[in-house]
């Protein structure tokens, strides 16, 4: 593997071409744990995309040259299986390629390792270019081919692009935007998404629920339209069996995002009332 790193404070990554994997270095804050000391599910996303926009920082398609552009990469799913969750202080590398590149979507994998180079979640991601002058995904131009590598696809199953929830919905507390929710491009960060999500689930656990909870093994996400502030989000769960999937809903049952969790074989959610 072809790798280029950069000392960045407490992360550190390199410049580097296009042709070549990305990585970044870090240390587990204890402000990144969850409960039990471990990476918490939307830190490990936001280590995800905060690697892929280092990448496109370096190489000159960051957060400026796009926005002088009115544009943005924009993402449309996530599907990462989790080996294992680091835990508080643990050094990791997130290392991140894009391995194909269609007229309108990007495929990104992503790997986080430990420090004796060991596996602990692999992930493959969608996205696409927004032009907010147009308000809509435009064809991606080859200037961008820059962020092509030589490194193969991870062997994962293909990424969705959408799916649909079914069966019987449960409903949790609605929640509206505000601007901790914000990103630069002024929508729901996608980190947020699942935040909500997980305190969705939360809301349906049954009181006195113990600390340790299911170990999710895969997640994934699927973004359809944004959230604005001020916009009301209602979580409708659905469940079977070993997976919950949360659908962020607005008044009229459009989705904003989904978020499928599955977790190990032989660890049910604890404390959710079946539907």
């Amino acid at each position: 593997m072809h790798r280029s790193r950069r000392n960045d404070g407490g992360h550190s990554s390199t410049p580097q071409n296009g042709s070549r994997m990305y990585t970044i270095e870090s240390r587990v804050r204890y402000s990144e744990c969850d409960v039990q000391g471990n990476l918490s599910l939307v830190a490990l996303t936001n280590y995800l995309q905060d690697c892929s926009t280092f990448h496109s920082e370096d190489i000159g398609r960051g957060i400026d040259y796009m926005g002088e552009r009115n544009i943005a990469w924009l993402i449309a799913a996530w599907q990462i299986e989790i080996e294992r969750l680091p835990h508080f202080n643990e050094r990791i590398s997130i290392n991140t390629w894009c391995h194909t590149m269609s007229h309108t979507l990007a495929s990104r994998n992503y790997v986080i390792c430990d420090a004796g180079g060991n596996t602990l979640v692999r992930a493959d991601s969608l996205w696409f270019v927004f032009d907010f002058d147009q308000g809509r995904p435009v064809r991606i131009t080859e200037e961008q081919h820059v962020y092509l590598s030589d490194e193969p696809a991870l062997d994962m199953p293909p990424t969705k692009r959408r799916f649909k929830a079914s069966g019987i919905a449960e409903e949790a507390p609605q929640l509206t935007v505000s601007r901790m929710h914000l990103d630069t491009n002024l929508h729901v960060n996608n980190a947020q998404y699942l935040n909500m999500a997980e305190d969705a689930l939360a809301c349906l656990r049954k009181p006195n629920t113990s600390k340790a909870q299911p170990r999710i093994r895969r997640l994934c996400i699927q973004y359809q339209q944004q959230a604005h502030l001020g916009d009301v989000i209602y979580p409708r769960i659905y469940r079977k069996g070993n997976t919950d999937t949360v659908d962020l809903v607005d008044g009229n049952g459009r989705s904003f995002a989904t978020v499928h969790f599955e977790s190990a074989d032989d660890e049910a959610p604890d404390g959710v009332t079946q539907a």
